[in-house]
């Protein structure tokens, strides 16, 4: 085992940790008061949820020897109790430590779709569309990107985006941030639109919001730079890039909001960091930081626009979660095929360093088969749940508030002085 590298891992899965709080903040503070503890529980219970599904069969989906490239074994790994013994993986890393950190990767990918069911959705149907997709969605896609042949056991086959096609996803734009973005639209679509669709929906703490997104951001640098498995070179070349890749989406975004609307905002500036730190996700391994600039820069400029989008065709997705999350995921996934440079950790060229339309296109190909496959299984979920258990609050809960109707608590006790 090397010490250094399992503590390196383990300040990481801290910082990944923060970002539990991070999401529920940054999610609570934009809803109605009425449902922001529900927002937060979401977040939570998301996270409580794939966690157990994890140690039972999930890293073994994930990480075992692979069905075809679609999915791992199922047994192999299950209870996780092979992985106390001393083994080892990438530079002495324990492979303990290394699915814990896996695990919150896999907690906080689903805990992002609750971004487009806020105000609307029954906890328990949430808890159960949670459950659901971690186990028939992000477990096999996790398995497609971060499977790498002989990454657990030396003999192990991995998934087919990471080891067949050979696209590059440095730490999640495809399996965590396409993913989860695709999840939302098509849960959204099910669920149907709230009473305020349309309307202004203001939110009611944006100190709460820019608090959540900042945790998110100090969290990012162990979500990227974890990936790297070591405290070495890749480690802190992915940590320059997510941070510059953030700045450039923040002053783009709050740029474009200023020609756009006349002013910037604090939900803006929050956005924007967000927005940056997801496209860079893929990217943080294959570009320089000149490269993360116009990552970031772009993936800022767009998404501001993205996010006007479920007005345009009709779905409520409350939080924005298509908007940055699955635009700014294929962007970033996307850009690898031009701005990727040989000398960074991924080792691939783009079209802007020669490596012609190649790279290019296996990147498009991994987003939209996630994109797809994502959105036709969350929405058969979604539909089956819709038409068994029920997934909608009635309309006069949604009016009377989540918080008050169904866990009978306030996010504030307002008391006289």
């Amino acid at each position: 085992m090397d010490t250094g590298t399992t503590a390196f891992m383990l300040c990481c899965i801290i910082g990944l940790t923060l970002m539990i709080p991070g999401l529920a903040l940054f999610y609570g503070g934009m809803v109605s008061v009425k449902s922001s503890t529900n927002m937060m529980m979401m977040t939570f219970g998301a996270v409580a949820a794939v966690g157990l599904l994890w140690v039972l069969f999930g890293f073994s989906m994930v990480f075992g020897t692979s069905y075809g490239g679609f999915v791992g074994s199922f047994t192999e790994f299950a209870g996780m109790t092979d992985l106390l013994e001393p083994m080892t993986t990438v530079d002495g890393l324990p492979i303990s430590l290394f699915a814990v950190f896996q695990a919150l990767f896999a907690a906080i990918t689903v805990a992002l779709i609750s971004g487009a069911v806020a105000d609307r959705m029954k906890f328990g149907a949430w808890m159960g569309f949670a459950t659901l997709w971690a186990v028939l969605v992000y477990f096999p896609v996790a398995h497609w990107v971060f499977a790498f042949d002989g990454v657990v056991t030396e003999n192990s086959v991995g998934g087919w985006i990471a080891n067949t096609l050979g696209a590059v996803d440095f730490a999640g734009g495809t399996a965590v941030h396409i993913n989860a973005g695709a999840a939302a639209l098509a849960v959204a679509i099910v669920l149907g639109k709230s009473a305020m669709f349309g309307q202004l929906r203001k939110p009611h703490n944006v100190p709460l919001t820019l608090l959540g997104a900042g945790l998110l951001w100090a969290g990012w640098y162990a979500f990227n730079g974890g990936s790297a498995l070591a405290a070495r070179n890749s480690a802190a070349i992915v940590m320059v890039t997510t941070f510059v890749a953030t700045c450039a989406a923040v002053l783009a975004w709050l740029a474009v909001e200023k020609i756009k609307d006349g002013h910037v905002t604090g939900v803006g500036a929050a956005s924007g960091a967000i927005t940056g730190l997801v496209a860079i996700t893929p990217a943080c391994g294959a570009v320089t930081p000149i490269g993360a600039i116009f990552v970031g820069g772009i993936a800022g400029a767009v998404c501001v626009y993205a996010v006007g989008l479920k007005t345009r065709f009709g779905y409520d997705d409350s939080l924005d979660v298509v908007g940055v999350h699955l635009v700014g995921g294929v962007i970033g996934t996307l850009l690898i095929g031009f701005f990727a440079s040989e000398g960074m950790p991924n080792g691939v060229n783009g079209l802007f360093y020669g490596g012609g339309i190649d790279q290019l296109w296996k990147q498009a190909v991994a987003a939209g088969a996630v994109m797809l496959y994502s959105f036709v299984v969350a929405y058969v979920i979604a539909f089956a749940l819709k038409k068994t258990v029920g997934i909608r609050v009635s309309p006069d809960e949604e009016e009377q508030g989540i918080d008050a109707k169904f866990h009978r608590e306030s996010s504030y006790d307002w008391q006289p002085a």
